[in-house]
């Protein structure tokens, strides 16, 4: 029968076995004060601890008589009986020695030697050399830190009140040879999500093998569903770098873990708490089930969708807070309380205007509500037949990230890069093609300058320039042109060539992207279709003054719902 449990380090006792599949003890200098140092670490005001700490896992196989084999946390367990052992012998017996021992199968001389550190004897093998080396390390640790009797008594009240080891014995009927190669040689580390999962499984937990399987197809089921992309770009920012399952999001959630929380057990250690206290796991875990049930109502509700979507892929609030701001909450005080916070994240300073922020002071803030218009539009336009997604807004295409882009760029800045000229030129002449005026002669001489093998850079600015004259609308001033009435999201795959161009060329490509199923934000696609512009003021080829102006306009009319007072154009022009 598995056995799962906590117990703070001065409560481990007994003789543990290292068998010969184990390789001997290798920690390092940088291991052993990593873990001197998040210990002491807990120090508050009178040296009382500030917080409780966890330690990695121990794994064992129940021998009987308190003998164990030791399966998995050998490098950890032989640094704390060096700790032990040296503040033992520093103290001339004041602190106790070891509750526990270590034996090996295949070096007998190793036990005695790590009983008794003899660093004159380091280099007769190398589990003595590693052995001797951390002993000198821990030694030297204590005395850099001075008052040694009083970091001594430190350490000694922190690992029997506050620093805790996983402790899980494994089923007799288990293989701990396969268990060793699986957690160790296999890399496959014992995650906070499988200990928890042990909890809901055990025994004392489950009366039946009934039971048991019940919970098992539950969490399996529960950790598919939300390998369903839209589900978990909807909940999270995370592309499961921080989350080795991703029922962890589900377990933290009702844990409480915060993200800045970087103690990987603190979620195990809650559930574990539970359990210790006396609660029912199996009212806990139907507690998991509704919450999960409960985040998947709002993924497929449309309002909770985009609103709670947005609050999370904006960046203003995570998970966690929409879920805390739930609780007591009838449906209609929900989204009145989602409202306010998205007022709140694109709220006004007295007398700001949003059409005055600049590209390069405000791109968070241009960013943010962008990306607002964008799945309000598509909410208030979709009539539940649209959805924006967030999946692929965030995790679409890794190689590539969102920005803020120009939709006219007049940037003329050179990248140097011949390729990057050319590329340049080809767009623009084809764009130049469809113009209603005579272009041959700018025609010619592009075509002539693609044909020199090596472009000097006076010769592309200055053919540049003539393109720009001809392909830009009447004169922008720079304020204008890093306005947000100038801006929109848009993604151009690292092409700085695209990047910029001028408002034809990008329409073309935005087309040519979309026809090829690639995804285009609502809003940046229908301003380069001209969809704000009344018909009788259209002209496909530039992005005129009247298009920013009918741009603003529509930003207005999209979140009037959120904006503290209708946004001004700032364009001088107008």
């Amino acid at each position: 029968m598995s056995k799962l449990e906590t117990k703070f380090v001065n409560d481990i006792a007994g003789k543990f076995f290292v068998k010969s599949y184990q390789r001997g003890y290798r920690w390092g200098k940088s291991e052993v004060e990593r873990l001197l140092e998040d210990v002491f670490a807990l120090k508050g005001h009178g040296g009382q601890a500030t917080k409780n700490y966890c330690l990695q896992p121990i794994v064992v196989k129940n021998l009987g008589d308190e003998n164990f084999e030791l399966i998995d946390g050998q490098q950890r367990l032989t640094t704390i009986f060096l700790i032990y052992n040296y503040m033992h012998k520093a103290s001339n017996g004041f602190f106790e020695e070891p509750n526990f021992s270590l034996d090996y199968e295949t070096r007998d001389k190793s036990a005695d030697f790590l009983a008794n550190i003899d660093v004159a004897r380091k280099d007769e093998n190398i589990d003595f050399w590693f052995m001797a080396n951390a002993y000198e390390t821990i030694e030297r640790w204590f005395a850099a830190k001075g008052q040694k009797s009083v970091v001594m008594g430190n350490l000694k009240n922190f690992f029997a009140y506050n620093v805790k080891v996983i402790w899980y014995e494994i089923d007799d009927t288990e293989n701990a040879t396969a268990m060793f190669t699986r957690l160790n040689i296999g890399k496959i580390p014992l995650t906070c999500a499988e200990l928890v999962k042990a909890m809901f499984l055990s025994n004392e937990n489950c009366n039946s093998d009934r039971r048991r399987d019940e919970i098992a197809l539950q969490w399996d089921n529960l950790e598919k569903e939300l390998h369903n992309d839209s589900l978990w770009y909807f909940l999270t920012n995370d592309a499961t770098k921080k989350y080795q399952t991703r029922i962890d999001l589900i377990l933290d959630l009702i844990a409480g873990k915060k993200i800045d929380n970087r103690d990987k057990y603190a979620t195990f250690f809650y559930f574990d708490g539970l359990k210790k206290r006396g609660d029912d796991l199996n009212e806990l875990w139907q507690k998991i089930v509704q919450t999960f049930l409960l985040l998947k109502d709002w993924h497929e509700n449309h309002e909770l969708y985009h609103k709670i979507g947005y609050l999370i892929a904006s960046g203003y609030k995570n998970l966690s807070d929409i879920y805390a701001a739930s609780k007591n909450k009838s449906k209609r005080e929900f989204l009145s309380q989602l409202d306010e916070l998205i007022k709140a994240s694109i709220k006004l300073k007295v007398d700001e205007n949003y059409s005055a922020w600049n590209y390069t002071e405000d791109a968070e803030r241009i960013r943010r509500l962008l990306l607002l218009f964008n799945v309000e539009s598509v909410r208030q336009n979709g009539e539940q037949s649209q959805w924006f997604p967030f999946d692929k807004y965030k995790f679409g295409d890794e190689k590539n990230s969102w920005s803020l882009e120009h939709i006219h760029a007049v940037n003329s800045q050179e990248v140097g890069k011949q390729e990057q000229w050319r590329e340049w030129l080809k767009l623009h002449r084809a764009s130049l093609e469809n113009f209603p005026d005579d272009n041959k002669t700018l025609l010619d001489e592009i075509d002539k300058l693609l044909k020199i093998s090596e472009i000097k850079g006076e010769k592309f600015r200055a053919l540049q320039k003539k393109i720009l004259d001809k392909l830009s609308p009447e004169s922008m001033s720079e304020s204008t042109i890093d306005s947000i009435a100038n801006l929109a999201l848009l993604k151009c795959e690292n092409n700085s060539a695209l990047g910029n161009s001028v408002f034809d060329v990008k329409r073309n490509e935005i087309i040519n992207l979309d026809m090829h199923g690639a995804f285009i934000p609502f809003c940046t696609k229908m301003a380069f279709l001209k969809y704000y512009t009344k018909s009788e003021q259209t002209q496909i080829h530039f992005w005129s003054a009247t298009d920013r102006r009918e741009y603003i306009r529509a930003i207005n009319f999209v979140l009037k719902d959120f904006l503290s007072e209708p946004i001004k154009f700032a364009d001088k022009e107008n």
